[in-house]
């Protein structure tokens, strides 16, 4: 089965796009960041028209996550429900295809010097401890979404140019580190060792026909999945063409189903 995660930057822009790449590519779970909408506007019926089903957590113009999936999604659960929840729809998970699946939206941050800064790296410690309450992590779980924050250098395309600065920053990279600390392993290096390839570019500029980009969308998975998982590619070609998404979809080709679900 192929369990992808995007960051579309509006679903209400992008539906079509959407589509046709799902006609093409055939995914099983789409996990998805930044729809942007809220639930009523979500294209429901365009998806369940072409076999998804579909659990959504959206608000007005902002973030957004949803999970669609050709089996049913089941225990379907909104927020980190530590009781410090502030409104942003950021989180997202359902058990679907015999794993838990969660997808996440992480603030930006922004800027080293923004108060929005301090706020991302709480939200990522928050983000462990939910996996904690919520996981084990000798069970099957996928984590994916977009990050904002890249793991070494080898996930930016100039190291130099992005040191100390917003999605690079040591303090962001250790917090990530912290949420892999549960037992997650990352899917994309283990199929693609040390290869220099990115999720995203910015629009500005000619930053993607540069191929100067970071890799922060991730799939992160427990060792049942891991051990079933045969390939995790980034597919650069959705990013081409003037309506497209900043953010490339990142696919995992899962094999056996796995025999226990997480709750």
């Amino acid at each position: 089965m192929k369990l992808v995660t995007w960051n579309l930057n509006s679903i209400r822009a992008r539906t079509e796009r959407l589509l046709a790449w799902i006609d093409r590519e055939r995914p099983d779970v789409v996990c998805i960041q930044e729809t942007k909408v809220e639930d009523s506007s979500f294209p429901s019926a365009a998806l369940a028209k072409v076999g998804y089903q579909i659990a959504t957590f959206g608000q007005k113009s902002y973030n957004g996550v949803a999970i669609i999936s050709t089996q049913p999604l089941e225990n379907v659960s909104r927020e980190f429900g530590d009781g410090e929840d502030d409104g942003d729809a950021r989180v997202i998970a359902a058990t679907t295809h015999g794993m838990r699946v969660v997808c996440v939206y992480v603030p930006n941050g922004q800027e080293l010097t923004s108060d929005r800064y301090p706020y991302k790296l709480a939200w990522l410690r928050r983000l462990r401890k939910y996996l904690e309450r919520e996981a084990k992590a000798d069970q099957p779980l996928v984590l994916c979404g977009d990050m904002n924050v890249t793991t070494d250098d080898r996930d930016v395309w100039s190291p130099e140019q992005w040191k100390d600065k917003i999605h690079c920053s040591a303090p962001e990279r250790e917090a990530l580190a912290e949420v892999l600390g549960f037992g997650l392993t990352d899917l994309f290096r283990c199929h693609n060792g040390d290869a220099k390839l990115y999720s995203w570019w910015d629009y500005r500029g000619v930053s993607f026909f540069k191929d100067q980009g970071l890799r922060i969308d991730f799939i992160f998975a427990t060792q049942p999945i891991v051990a079933r998982c045969t390939s995790c590619t980034i597919d650069r070609t959705a990013r081409k063409g003037q309506d497209a998404s900043d953010h490339a979809p990142v696919t995992a080709v899962i094999g056996q189903a796995v025999s226990q679900a997480v709750n």
